[in-house]
C-alpha cells in the first residue's frame, strides 16, 4: 500500500484558482465539491474550507442569489490585483530607498559637524554608547583618555550598524519585489 501525501492548503488554493481560471464559469458549492476532486484532486471534505479562504482573501467573488451561493473568479481580476500589489511593492521600495539616502545624508552631516576639542564639558562627559550610558570621570586623569577613546571608537560603529541595517532592509525589499514579479509573471503566463 502506498501512502499518498495530502495537499497543503496553499496547493489546494492554487488548484482551486486554476479550476476557476480554466473554466471561466460560475459555480455553486455542490458543483465545486463534485468538480474539484475530479479535476485537481482536492478532497471533497476540504473544498468548502478552501473556497471560504479564497473568498476571505478576495481572490474569489461570491454572491447570494435566492437561497444559493455562487462563486466565481476570472483571470482579469487576478491580473489587476497582482498589478496593484506590484505597484504597492515598488512604491514601498522607492520609499525605503529615499529613507536610506536621507539617513545617509543625516549621518554625513552629523559627522561633518563634529569637532574635537581638548577639554570636555559636563554634557560631553555622558555618552550614550551601545544602549548604555557611561559617565566619564570628572577629573582629567589618565583614565579619562581611555573613556574618550572608547566613546570615539563606538560612534563610527553605531553609524556603520545603522547603514548596514538599512542596506539589509533594502536588499530584503528588493528580493521580495523580484520574487513577487517572478511569481506574478509565472502565474499570468501559465
Amino acid at each position: 500500500m502506498s501512502k499518498k501525501k495530502g495537499l497543503s492548503l496553499e496547493e489546494k488554493r492554487s488548484r482551486m484558482m486554476e479550476i476557476f481560471f480554466e473554466t471561466k464559469d460560475v459555480f455553486q458549492l455542490k458543483d465545486m465539491e463534485k468538480i474539484a476532486p475530479k479535476m485537481k484532486g482536492i478532497t471533497p471534505m476540504s473544498v468548502k474550507d478552501v473556497l471560504q479562504s479564497l473568498v476571505d482573501d478576495g481572490m474569489v467573488d461570491t454572491e447570494r442569489v435566492g437561497t444559493s451561493n455562487y462563486y466565481w473568479a476570472f483571470p482579469s481580476k487576478a491580473l489587476h490585483a497582482r498589478k496593484r500589489k506590484l505597484n504597492d511593492l515598488e512604491k514601498q521600495t522607492t520609499e525605503g530607498e529615499q529613507k536610506k539616502t536621507a539617513l545617509e545624508l543625516a549621518v554625513k552631516k552629523a559627522k561633518m559637524g563634529r569637532q574635537d576639542t581638548g577639554s570636555l564639558t559636563k554634557q560631553q562627559r555622558k555618552q550614550l554608547t551601545d544602549g548604555q550610558i557611561t559617565s566619564l570621570p570628572l577629573s582629567h586623569g589618565p583614565r579619562e583618555n581611555l573613556h574618550l577613546k572608547k566613546a570615539r571608537s563606538i560612534k563610527p560603529l553605531v553609524y556603520q550598524k545603522i547603514l548596514t541595517t538599512l542596506t539589509d532592509t533594502l536588499k530584503h525589499f528588493s528580493f521580495l519585489l523580484k520574487t513577487k514579479i517572478l511569481l506574478l509573471l509565472n502565474f499570468c503566463f501559465c
